[in-house]
């Protein structure tokens, strides 16, 4: 493997292509949900809490969707655009503030084609756009070629418009427009839209990486892209996954780490994927960043054109969260990676899948969908582990400070369900382990769990069957209405804090283990509310807390993980 340089990251990646795991695989499923359309290039969702579906379609208009896929309207046309070849339509993005300032970007080629973008505001109506409201924030020359016009644009974290160009077409990128910093051509792009610089409709943001270096323009963010048409964030960990479409013989995948983007050279044309290209005028291999995976051009294990996905995010099939799914346009196939310890594994999937996937995109709740443009169609992905179950019904109440949960299974081959809470609905910790029956035609179950102290709990099944494979279900969230006086909680500490909430004025808290030994006395007089005490230096095993005054005491017991 040849390693190029990672600016501003040192780590080594080891790369396993089809290796095994030590957690059951989900397989991909593709539903269609949205047809008859227009060459849809693009899925996006609006931050406005409405859960809307937007489908970009390459012949310049833009149809919105509710949640449940039924057809609201055309949102937006644009006009002025070319549609030949690559050219056309190729991208939207809602301004992070859209719930309030109604604003969102298009990113096109004009009738010249050259790249554009604009930006719109929505009218009166949520989903109608104001087309009198159009304002052109950029154009870049692209006039030689109709292909590679690069074509996504989204906003970062730090609230700056981000944006990747193709390098400007035919094959070979003769003029070399990706390595040439005054071109705008074959970069990823990052600009202010909300400080605009008259008579610009822009700004530079000043942490940008070649703002004081005369040789390389302010907008470039990073360099040596060929035609990064589909690229995107992780919406958790804010980490930049770009598919980069290659030449002849290689299709890339590469990968930035958050905040270690910036600046950086991923090759092209010295470099396709992991193989010199064209070497002539080109640095050391070590001053370009290498893809973390790339895929040859064939139609049985690769390709000829990727595009790009994303990491999924969403709650509905937790056996996928942290996968980065991406397709080939050419040959339909498909891939999952995904980091375990620092090691990449990249799985090919196997199955009958959508036609020409040209594009993929999230909704406001993670879930994640795909466009063919061939097919007209909108498939939104499942998730398939293998395991045998089907959870008929998973609840959860609150009763007197106890989460009291249930569920309902039909199920074969189950070993056991491992219950997991958290706190914020993405770390989850073990709470307990129920045994499956596996009797028929269905079993139920409980489960208790000690909420006191908390405001709300998430729960979720892990589904483990004898063969190890495993699956999550849904998350379920139980509110906390129980009120105590006095309570120390929690009842299991993992954590290395007792943590006890008084409404009374105590003197003393003591642990006692079971024999009766003091292993904790603190003086909390004057203290009232929630009290933290660390209890790092405790063996595991249980313990009787006690908190008095003069009049009055409380005890419970716990256990120290």
């Amino acid at each position: 493997m040849n390693c190029r340089k990672i600016f501003h990251l040192c780590l080594t990646l080891s790369l396993v292509f089809n290796g095994p795991v030590s957690f059951s695989q989900p397989t991909l499923n593709y539903r269609r949900v949205i047809t008859s359309l227009s060459a849809p290039v693009e899925i996006v969702s609006a931050p406005d809490g409405s859960n809307r579906l937007f489908v970009v379609q390459k012949v310049g208009s833009v149809k919105v969707f509710d949640k449940f896929y039924n057809f609201l309207g055309d949102f937006v046309t644009v006009s002025g655009i070319t549609i030949n070849g690559e050219r056309g339509l190729l991208s939207m993005t809602f301004h992070p503030n859209y719930k309030t300032n109604g604003l969102f970007f298009v990113y096109y080629t004009t009738t010249l084609g050259d790249i554009e973008i604009s930006r719109y505001k929505v009218s009166g109506n949520p989903n109608k756009a104001d087309t009198t409201s159009r304002t052109i924030i950029i154009t870049i020359p692209h006039r030689v070629a109709a292909n590679h016009n690069g074509g996504r644009l989204s906003f970062g974290a730090d609230g700056y418009l981000y944006f990747a160009t193709g390098d400007g077409g035919n094959g070979g990128d003769p003029p070399n427009n990706s390595q040439n910093g005054k071109i705008l051509l074959g970069k990823m792009l990052r600009i202010d839209i909300n400080n605009p610089n008259p008579p610009l409709n822009y700004s530079i943001p000043p942490d940008n990486p070649f703002v004081n270096d005369s040789t390389i323009a302010d907008e470039i963010w990073a360099l040596g892209l060929r035609n990064p048409f589909r690229w995107s964030f992780d919406r958790r960990t804010h980490d930049m996954w770009i598919a980069d479409v290659g030449q002849g013989a290689r299709e890339e995948i590469n990968f930035g780490k958050a905040g270690s983007t910036k600046g950086i050279n991923y090759g092209w044309r010295c470099y396709e994927g992991k193989i010199a290209y064209n070497p002539s005028g080109c640095k050391p291999a070590d001053q370009y960043i290498s893809p973390i995976f790339d895929y040859t051009h064939n139609l049985t294990t690769g390709g000829s054109s990727v595009t790009g996905g994303y990491v999924y995010r969403g709650s509905e099939y937790p056996s996928l969260n942290g996968y980065y799914i991406f397709a080939d346009y050419i040959s339909n196939n498909q891939w999952m990676i995904s980091d375990s310890s620092n090691a990449w594994i990249i799985k090919q999937q196997s199955g009958a899948f959508p036609r020409n996937i040209v594009g993929f995109g999230e909704s406001e709740d993670g879930s994640l969908y795909a466009c063919s443009i061939t097919e007209g169609a909108v498939y939104k992905l499942e998730a398939f582990t293998g395991v045998q179950v089907n959870i008929l019904d998973f609840t959860g109440a609150e009763r007197l400070g106890i989460s009291q949960l249930g569920w309902v299974a039909t199920e074969q081959n189950i070993l056991q369900y491992e219950v997991e809470s958290s706190n914020d609905s993405i770390n989850f910790v073990k709470e307990g382990v129920v045994t499956a029956r596996n009797r028929l035609p269905e079993n139920s179950y409980r489960f208790a769990d000690n909420i006191r102290g908390t405001q709300r709990k998430f729960y979720r099944l892990r589904i483990i069957n004898k063969d190890g494979k495993w699956d999550y279900s849904k998350t379920i969230v139980v509110t906390n209405n129980f009120a105590l006086t006095n309570f120390i909680f929690p009842s299991i500490i993992r954590n290395s804090v007792l943590s006890f909430h008084t409404s009374d004025i105590y003197d003393n808290i003591l642990l006692f283990g079971v024999n009766g030994t003091v292993f904790l006395h603190k003086d909390i007089r004057g203290l009232k509310g929630r009290i933290d005490i660390p209890v790092s230096n405790l063996p595991k095993g249980m313990y009787l807390v006690k908190i008095s005054n003069n009049k009055s005491y409380v005890t419970q017991w716990i256990f120290v993980d």
